[in-house]
């Protein structure tokens, strides 16, 4: 978990992004491809499998995928479950910049 701290505590905002490889969430992919290639680097984009990080999924209570979280200074700023589209993130992430 003190990893995770240092991951999220960033002067540029943090978006993660919780998946399961199980689901195949080929979307969720295209769309953070989108966010990445419209903000560029006045943003962090993370892909997080659940799989593969249990502990810290179950810390966050994160019960539907995908989930996505915005960090900035290790502040959670803005989190949704379901499904976001690239303009609505983008957005979001402007927002906090």
């Amino acid at each position: 978990m003190s990893k995770f701290g240092e991951l999220i505590d960033s002067e540029k905002p943090v978006l993660l992004n919780f998946h399961s490889v199980k689901s195949g969430e080929e979307a969720s992919h295209l769309i953070l491809k989108d966010v990445v290639a419209t903000l560029g680097e006045k943003v962090k984009v993370i892909k997080i499998e659940v799989e593969k990080n249990k502990s810290l999924v179950e810390a966050l209570r994160i019960s539907e995928l995908p989930t996505y979280i915005l960090y900035k200074n290790g502040e959670m700023l803005w989190r949704h479950s379901g499904e976001q589209n690239a303009d609505s993130l983008i957005s979001i992430v402007e927002k906090n910049i």
